[in-house]
């Protein structure tokens, strides 16, 4: 980590120093001096951090001192991020008197210009980069004395694909007689009340897998009656675990805060039930803390029983198992088989058979763990060469006593092999906890604000990013992985031992605080000068641990609450964007079922001059403060769902760096600020309001087309446009970058009536790119929604059409070629369906005899008037019709009273799965 770190500085130090000749912004005199030493001894120490590296593992002495330049690193880094934040701001802001206000200048101006506020600042960052450069000296000084060798890395990073990656997480290899041994056990009727039964082995043996594998399997589905997975982990958390299985009775989480309610909640769902429970990682030894739960849960149905895996035979007898099956390795051939399959995945057979010798000398080294197999066979599935694998199979770190976990050896030759700012994007996720679900594209977005993602030639940090996600996917160093309707992984997660091994390499920088749980806060034990990125959770209102402040080097800050009024207190808002001012990302967000909320931003926000990446998801503000726009580093803005939020600062143009403005579901916004047009960097914008007002401050509609926005974008209050020419000057189907598109023509309660035939004039003229892949229409008035330009979106997928009061007839969808869902609700007018559904009403001919050849799932709700729907068609022209939706697996119709008959086709569809309600076809 500390070779990405030196690397990113030196990086840095060049771009920001360029920037200061160029932009004229000198510091004092001599300083210049000072930044080439700066460099030089930063360049001496890269020289040798390869093989520093690769020796602190066994040498306690070089992993002080590489902690020592990492700590020296960080400090380098926010000196020159100040330097580079007074660039930006004499850009931005131009020069402000001693005396009165601020006063827009010309860009360049001579050493005069400036006030005695901004020669002190120099000052300042001047006096900082003598101090960390004498710092540097000192160690730089001491890499003599281990006589390091210099090893030039070369870093090649192979380009993953998204679908590329094996995910063998879900998968069971092997164990056939442990599998048969716990089916048997699980279905076979007992005696005794409430057994347990109990899977005991070491980290990485499968014993979640062989779990997950009872858990899903057809003889165990059909035994009981409810099932309820719970990752208990460590500390035992009666209260945690408890919410976790009402939640999976019932659905929802619960506002009990007492253990015994809790408990007497769980007595009452599982009654008459018979019920499988697994309780995977556990590592509670106190009884006490166990038979609460256990004496509430013999409440269910005689049959039921409880399924624990853990490390430690202790626990399995002092939870009271009676059968313990002890996991055991893969046997040789069944390691080879898995380590095989990823090592040999997509290789040419002349190759794997060259490498099977050494292949299966390797295979064995795994000792039959299976994780070490999977991360060690993805590891080695990047290397071409025989004497690359001899590299793997003959390296010392096979030999090594430090490592406790006989796993922490193959992955430890996976990690080495990473780039170096990989290495550090795989680091972070420790500041998770156990079992957490990482969401991709928040982790992308951390890793950016941490700077270990940067722009390439042509490829924007987003791309970065997402290629070296799918690099650490590619190593199996991810698993569980859930994926959208487009096969795209939004979600995963590690696997335990792999957060210890990332645990393991952070030293501590990495932190989870507990607050108010069973797991009390271990901040005045940890070294301060280490912290680096801390997740908290709080359990109790305002026990915010105010001894964080304390950690004044932290650069992530995550707050979670699983209790209304605990994320933080206003009056800590203030003391955290005072103290700690290093932050790059900080999260303060609520989730939906969070009662009360942060009311207000406080303006010392503006010190966080750091800061990347802010996330108030959630939050109840009205407003953000002006001072947010001073935080000229900002590259993620998250304000999504936050249901209050009237207007946003009024100087988003000073965000030159934002890139994205989470903003969906801030339905509560008048207007975007006239500004956000000129955010050239901007690629994500949830949702664009416009204005009814005519505000001068508000962006108008014709603004968007000077940004480059990618993904999906909301355009609401359409219904306010009385320009339509303004609408044509936009040209949206010049963004080509934009796959998602919602129409919403609502408008404010202004007093005019909309005329019909104006909702379809501007349908017409909002014509999207021919690269749109999803498409809303929300509360269209027109008569007919068929503008020209719909038929022409030959890669539409998606298709929602939900308020299109005045619309007789659906226009023709089924000559979509690529629609797959289509969702219809609220159209009042809607009595019949029939053959314009499928193609247009033209002369007789079609170019096709398929209608809606790839739709897979189709809904409608909530139209009341609609009564038929059949198709007369049998023959186009000369050719006979031979199939309508030939791909259909799932009909939906919700709340359409007067409907009484499906056509013929649906009704004859045996892989239809329909789900029908509040209508007559339920008879």
């Amino acid at each position: 980590m500390a070779e990405a770190l030196v690397s990113g500085v030196l990086e840095q130090l060049t771009a920001v120093a360029g920037k200061g000749i160029q932009q004229k912004v000198r510091l004092v005199v001599g300083v210049d001096e000072e930044v080439k030493k700066l460099s030089s001894n930063l360049e001496a120490i890269q020289a040798v951090l390869v093989d520093a590296e690769a020796r602190q593992v066994t040498e306690t002495a070089v992993r002080r001192w590489l902690d020592q330049l990492k700590q020296a690193s960080y400090d380098i880094e926010d000196v020159l991020d100040e330097w580079n934040y007074a660039i930006l701001k004499q850009k931005l802001e131009g020069v402000e008197d001693a005396t009165g206000p601020k006063k827009k200048v010309c860009f360049f101006f001579p050493s005069y210009c400036f006030s005695f506020k901004q020669v002190s600042l120099r000052n300042d960052i001047a006096i900082k980069i003598k101090e960390v450069n004498e710092n540097l000296d000192v160690i730089t000084k001491q890499k003599e004395r281990y006589s390091f060798n210099t090893i030039t890395r070369v870093e090649r990073l192979e380009h993953v694909q998204t679908t590329s990656f094996i995910d063998v997480s879900e998968e069971m290899c092997g164990q056939d007689a442990c599998k048969s041994i716990l089916i048997d056990k699980l279905c076979a009727s007992t005696e005794q009340r409430l057994p347990i039964i109990s899977l005991i082995g070491m980290g990485g043996i499968g014993k979640t897998t062989l779990a997950q594998f009872a858990y899903n399997h057809d003889k165990v589905m059909k035994s009981f009656d409810e099932r309820i997975w719970v990752c208990v982990l460590e500390p035992f958390d009666e209260h945690r675990i408890a919410k976790a299985i009402i939640e999976s009775l019932e659905g929802s989480t619960i506002n009990l805060i007492e253990l015994q309610s809790l408990h007497k909640r769980i007595s009452t769902s599982i009654q008459r039930k018979k019920f499988f429970l697994v309780f995977d990682d556990m590592w509670n030894e106190d009884f006490k803390k166990w038979e609460p739960l256990y004496r509430c849960l013999k409440n269910g149905v005689h049959g039921s029983k409880i399924l624990i895996t853990t490390r430690k035979e202790s626990v399995a007898k002092i939870m009271g198992s009676m059968d313990i099956i002890n996991v055991q390795g893969l046997n040789d051939e069944e390691c080879w088989l898995m380590f095989k399959r990823l090592a040999f995945f997509d290789r040419p057979f002349e190759e794997c058979e060259r490498l099977e010798e050494i292949g299966k000398k390797i295979s064995s080294k795994c000792q039959g763990l299976p994780l070490a197999a999977k991360t060690l066979g993805s590891f080695l599935r990047f290397k071409k060469s025989w004497e690359e694998w001899k590299c793997v199979l003959d390296s010392e770190l096979w030999k090594l006593k430090e490592i406790e976990e006989e796993v922490f050896r193959p992955l430890l030759l996976s990690y080495n092999d990473l780039p170096c700012l990989i290495k550090s994007c795989f680091i972070y996720c420790a500041i998770f906890p156990k079992d957490y679900g990482l969401k991709k594209d928040e982790l992308i977005k951390l890793w950016m604000a941490q700077g270990y993602v940067k722009e390439e030639e042509n490829k924007a940090m987003e791309i970065v990013g997402e290629e070296y996600f799918n690099y650490l996917a590619s190593r199996s160093l991810f698993q569980e992985f859930e994926k959208d309707d487009e096969n795209n992984v939004i979600r995963c997660k590690m696997h335990d031992l792999i957060h210890d091994f990332a645990q393991f390499l952070c030293k501590n920088e990495c932190l989870h605080i507990e607050v108010g749980g069973i797991k009390e806060p271990i901040i005045n034990s940890c070294n301060h000068e280490k912290v680096c990125h801390v997740i908290t959770t709080i359990y109790r209102e305002n026990l915010f641990p105010d001894s964080i402040f304390s950690l004044r080097r932290m650069r992530s800050l995550l707050c979670c609450s699983s209790y209304p009024g605990g994320i933080l207190p206003p009056n800590m808002l203030s003391k955290l964007f005072g103290k700690l001012t290093c932050l790059r990302a900080l999260t303060i967000s609520r989730g939906l079922r969070e009662i009360e909320r942060i009311e207000e931003i406080p303006k010392e926000v503006g010190k966080l001059i750091h800061l990347r990446y802010l996330n108030l998801r959630g939050s109840g503000m009205r407003k953000l403060p002006e001072t947010l726009c001073e935080l000229y580093n900002l590259q993620t803005l998250n304000i999504s769902l936050c249901g209050e939020l009237e207007e946003l600062p009024q100087g988003m143009e000073k965000l030159i760096k934002l890139r994205h403005l989470q903003n969906f579901g801030t339905w509560s916004l008048r207007y975007i600020p006239e500004g956000t047009q000129r955010l050239s960097n901007l690629r994500t914008l949830g949702y664009f309001v416009i204005s009814g007002s005519n505000d001068e401050k508000a962006c108008s509609l014709e603004g968007l087309k000077y940004l480059n926005l990618y993904g999906e974008l909301y355009i609401g209050m359409l219904g306010n446009v009385l320009n339509v020419e303004e609408v044509k000057r936009l040209e949206i189907k010049s963004q080509k970058s934009l796959l998602g598109l919602t129409l919403d023509l609502r408008e404010d309660d202004n007093g005019r009536e909309r005329r019909n035939e104006e909702d379809e004039t501007l349908l017409e003229v909002l014509q999207p790119s021919l690269n749109l892949e999803k498409l809303k229409i929300l509360s269209y008035r027109g008569n007919i929604i068929m503008p020209n330009w719909m038929m022409s979106l030959t890669k539409l997928r998606h298709l929602r059409l939900d308020g299109c009061s005045n619309c007789k007839h659906l226009p023709p969808l089924g000559e979509l070629p690529s629609l797959e869902y289509l969702d219809i609700s609220l159209l009042n007018s809607l009595k019949s369906v029939s053959n314009e559904f499928l193609r247009k009403e033209n002369d007789g001919t079609s170019s096709s005899s398929v209608f809606f050849p790839k739709l897979k799932t189709i809904t409608f709700w909530f139209i009341y008037e609609w009564e038929e729907w059949d198709y007369e068609i049998t023959r186009i022209g000369e050719e006979e019709v031979t199939t309508i939706m030939p791909s259909l697996v799932s009909l939906k119709i919700y709340d359409c009273p007067k409907l009484k008959a499906l056509p013929k086709h649906l009704v004859q569809n045996t892989r239809l799965k329909k789900d029908i309600s509040y209508c007559p076809l339920l008879d």
